[in-house]
């Protein structure tokens, strides 16, 4: 169960990340959604090291790290992703 909730959970925070950049991206969606768990993944390194993991009710701090993670590795992916396809395009 908790590949299918780190899916989910990427899945989301990709579409939240691309919606919140400017301009177009190019990344398929799927590549959106790994971005977003890599993101995920980064947010939840950060907050355990602030000591904001773990919080009674809603974490909202976790929350805005992974958000903030995503949104610099969609950012960053996409560039990439659109480096690498327009290399190919061009051979």
């Amino acid at each position: 169960m908790g590949w299918l909730w780190a899916i989910i959970v990427g899945f989301v925070l990709g579409l939240i990340a691309k919606a919140i950049l400017p301009g177009k991206q190019h990344s398929p969606l799927w590549l959106t959604t790994i971005f977003g768990i890599v993101g995920a993944i980064i947010g939840n390194s950060l907050a355990a090291g602030f000591g904001i993991d773990e919080t009674r009710g809603i974490d909202w701090g976790r929350h805005a790290l992974q958000l903030g993670a995503a949104l610099v590795v969609v950012g960053l992916g996409d560039m990439a992703y659109k480096m690498v396809k327009g290399n190919k395009q061009s051979a």
